[in-house]
Formats: C-alpha cells, structure tokens, sequence
C-alpha cells in the first residue's frame, strides 16, 4: 500500500506527506507534560505537529492535513469536543481520525466522543506502546481510504490525474489564491497531428505515445503545487498555482520543448519528424468580481488553438483582465 500512495501522491501531491511520507500525527493538548509524552511516543517515525487549543489545532489541521488527531478533551476556550464537530463538517478535514486522549475515565465523557466523530477514546496516564498500536490502526485505515479515493481522480490509461481531479483542484486553488492575492495560472497542452499518429501506427502505438508523453510532462512540473491531468482525448491541462504569466510561459515553454527532446518518432507530424505539442497558457489574480475558473480555462483554451494557427509544436499565451 506504500508503494501506492507514494505512486499516488505524484500525481495529487500531499497524499502521503509530499517528499515525508511518514504518517503525520497533531498532538492537541494545553498541558505541556501531556504533549511532550505524546511527541516522544511518536516522533521517531512520524510526522509531529503540535497545538495547545482549539483555533490552533482547526489551522493546523487545515494546513497540513494530518493522518491522525491526538486530542485532549479539556482546554481553555473551545474544548476538544468542539473541535472535533468542526473537522467532521468540514468536507476537507471530515476524514481524519480523532482519537480522545483525556483524563476522563467515565461512559458518559466517552459516548459523547464518539458521538461527536472519534474513533477511540484513550485515558490518561497513557501507555506508548498502546497509544501506538491504536494509532497505527487507525493511521492505516485511513490511508487504505485515501488510496481509494485517490483511485477516482487518476487517468486509467495515463497514469496522472484525470479531468476530475483537475476541475476540483482548479476550484480549490482558484479559491486559495483568491484569499491570498496570488496569481493562478492554466495550460492546455494537445498533441499535435495525434490523429494522423493513430492512423499512420495504430491505436496501441498511440496508447503508449499518450503515456510517454504523460510521463515526460509530469517529470517537468517541479513543484508539489503544480497539477498534470489529461484533460481528454490527447489533450492535458495543468494548473500552476502561484504563478503569474511570464511563469507560466516559462514553464509550459519548457514542457513543449521537453516532449520534442524525448523524441518520439511521428512519421505522419507536419511539425516535425517527432511527436511535438502545442499549449496555450493563461493567468490572473482570481477575484470576486472578475472572471471565473471556466473563463480561464477558456482563454487557455482559445491560445492553444492560437499555437496550432501559427504552426503547433509552441507555447501561446492568452490574458485575462483580473
């Protein structure tokens, strides 16, 4: 299952943990004691993040989106019962494990934790090792369920990410960018003459073009926030968080120009003895009362089919106001 995720999580990074793959635990208690046992109990070969109250462990919960929730029940302000409510609404955190780990020994304190989302309930003082073996258990569950959730976001006959997982990413990040003032950049990538490809060597030949052409694309987005998906048919598109136009071209520029490099021999292309691809790239600051995600996948669109009037095999951009 391992080998899976880590498979997995380079097409939708932040699946295992990024280059970490170690299983990311948030201890969340407001005793000093109580956080340094758990860390010791964990930090040889997890991930430990740490919070002392309840806004605390929702931001980091949020931002690093951890494989298992350790939580004290009491703390000042919102006690753990309620932030353990908050993560099960929340359609992004709903399906991390929370684990109570309290001094409360009663049937009361723990039916009502398990009534609010836990998925156990561990009294203090702890035991390591059965705090570990709980948690392992549960850890594997749910990366067992990431996996198969991540199944229904992956291109069967690529490999990278399909047109789903690029629509739902396209949102997430068109809505963080938005919060942040950054820029948001699409491409839209299409191999060119495919069609004379397929008909010149046959529909399996054209199969492993797609892969191979997937594969080399997906080796030259360099960053975990960046996505590849195959879009349809011979087409892929991209999303470049973070990334103004200029960088965009850039990157993109660099991926046309990788695909050519990789050679594969197209003996039907007008463009050149190679497989060769055209993209169009487009990028704004996403705001309220600007253009929407569609519209940038739209002009991204309308600049690749401006690559393929001027010639294919190049980069084209196209600019929104925003």
């Amino acid at each position: 299952m391992n080998a899976q995720l880590a498979e997995i999580a380079q097409v939708l990074p932040g699946l295992a943990g990024g280059a970490d793959a170690r299983p990311r635990v948030l201890v969340v208690d407001d005793q000093p004691a109580n956080v340094q046992a758990l860390h010791q109990a964990f930090a040889a070969d997890h991930q430990v993040f740490m919070a002392t109250g309840g806004e605390q462990a929702l931001k980091v919960c949020a931002d690093k989106r951890p494989d298992l929730v350790l939580l004290d029940v009491e703390m000042p302000g919102m006690d753990g019962y309620e932030v353990c409510r908050r993560l099960k609404a929340d359609p992004l955190l709903c399906d991390i494990p929370v684990i109570f780990v309290t001094g409360h020994h009663d049937e009361q304190a723990e039916t009502l934790g398990l009534d609010v989302g836990a998925v156990d309930f561990i009294a203090k003082p702890i035991n390591p090792r059965i705090v570990r073996a709980r948690a392992r258990t549960h850890i594997t569950l749910k990366r067992q369920a990431d996996l198969l959730r991540a199944w229904v976001f992956i291109d069967g006959l690529t490999g990278v990410a399909n047109r789903r997982a690029f629509e739902e990413r396209l949102l997430t990040e068109w809505r963080r960018c938005g919060r942040a003032g950054q820029p948001l950049a699409v491409a839209m990538i299409d191999v060119d003459h495919f069609k004379r490809y397929n008909d010149h060597l046959g529909h399996q030949a054209g199969d492993d073009c797609l892969r191979r052409v997937a594969r080399t694309l997906q080796a030259g987005l360099k960053r975990p926030g960046d996505l590849l998906a195959r879009y349809g048919g011979e087409e892929f598109a991209c999303v470049l968080p973070d990334t103004d136009l200029a960088g965009a071209q850039a990157i993109v520029g660099q991926l046309v120009s990788a695909v050519r490099d990789s050679a594969i021999a197209h003996p039907a292309s007008e463009v050149a003895p190679v497989v060769t691809v055209s993209a169009g790239v487009t990028a704004l600051v996403p705001t309220a009362d600007g253009p929407g995600p569609h519209e940038l996948v739209k002009q991204a669109d309308g600049a690749l089919y401006g690559a393929k009037q001027l010639g294919r095999g190049r980069v084209v951009a196209g600019q929104l106001p925003g």
